[in-house]
This record gives C-alpha cells, sequence and structure tokens, in this order.
C-alpha cells in the first residue's frame, strides 16, 4: 500500500490549516490586498465596516450567494507593515439562530515573503481544537475549502 507524502499546502493537523501560494504581484501590492478593507472587502467578497486596525474589531456582511446573511466579525491582533497580518474569528459562523460570542476564536494569520516571480503568502488559520466538538469538523472542512477559494480569488485580485 502507498503511502501519500503531503504536499506542502496540505493540512496535516487538526488544529491548523495552513496554504502556501506565490503571488504574482508585488509585496506592497499583496499588502495592500490584504490590509485595506475596502480591497480586501473585494476579493474576500464582505462589506466591511471601518478599517484594520491594530486591537479593534471590525465587522461586515458577506457577499458571497447564499451567505449574505452572515455577519462576519473580525479583532485586529497585529499588523507588521508588509510582513504579517493577523486577526482572530469565529470559524464558519453561519448560522443565524447561534450565538458564537463565547465560543473561542480561531488566529488567522497572512506572512509574506519576496520571492522569485511574485511574493510568497502563508495564510495559517489556528485553534481549530478549541472549537466546541459539536462544529468543530465543519468549520475546520469548510474553512479549509474556503482558504482555497479565497487564495484564488486573491491571486485574480493582484494579478
Amino acid at each position: 500500500m502507498a503511502v501519500k507524502t503531503p504536499a506542502p499546502n496540505d493540512t496535516t493537523s487538526t488544529d491548523r490549516i495552513e496554504k502556501r501560494v506565490v503571488l504574482r504581484a508585488a509585496r506592497t501590492r499583496v499588502w495592500r490586498a490584504l490590509t485595506n478593507a475596502a480591497e480586501f472587502s473585494t476579493w474576500f467578497r464582505v462589506k466591511l465596516e471601518g478599517a484594520f486596525t491594530e486591537g479593534r474589531p471590525i465587522r461586515g456582511r458577506l457577499t458571497i450567494p447564499g451567505y449574505e446573511h452572515v455577519t462576519l466579525e473580525m479583532l485586529v491582533e497585529r499588523i507588521d507593515p508588509e510582513r504579517y497580518f493577523s486577526y482572530r474569528w469565529h470559524p464558519y459562523a453561519v448560522d443565524p439562530a447561534v450565538d458564537y460570542s463565547a465560543e473561542p476564536t480561531t488566529l488567522v494569520e497572512f506572512r509574506l515573503e519576496d520571492t522569485e516571480g511574485g511574493t510568497a503568502l502563508t495564510i495559517v488559520e489556528s485553534g481549530f481544537d478549541r472549537i466546541p466538538l459539536a462544529r468543530r469538523a465543519e468549520a475546520f472542512r469548510m474553512n479549509d475549502n474556503g482558504w482555497d477559494g479565497q487564495i484564488k480569488q486573491l491571486a485574480r485580485y493582484v494579478a
């Protein structure tokens, strides 16, 4: 029986999702797409209200078909210009009948590096092992798939 060796983009933990992509754009361009709330709103398909500010929350409604009822709430953790951006949120918090505010959040991190042909972006979302068991696996699966789609959106946006 053959054993599959995980590719660099494969997730190998139940607690964290990790994705890495090389974007054919300058680091400054990728940084702006990630940290300017209006630009983030465009590729992420959310209508954010306000600006990303370290230590401050930001929220907005998703514009993804079928998810327009979802209000996304993010707490910006850290902004290290053109290198690192992170926020916390409630993963896959899409049921309007559920109050997710008492649940732990996951940490989403974006790391940027210069590389041949553009900018290497690593996205890590961690903390799934603390999410309530009843919704942990679905939140992990949906966000794992969701990041694949968001990376494609971002790549098109910055190209």
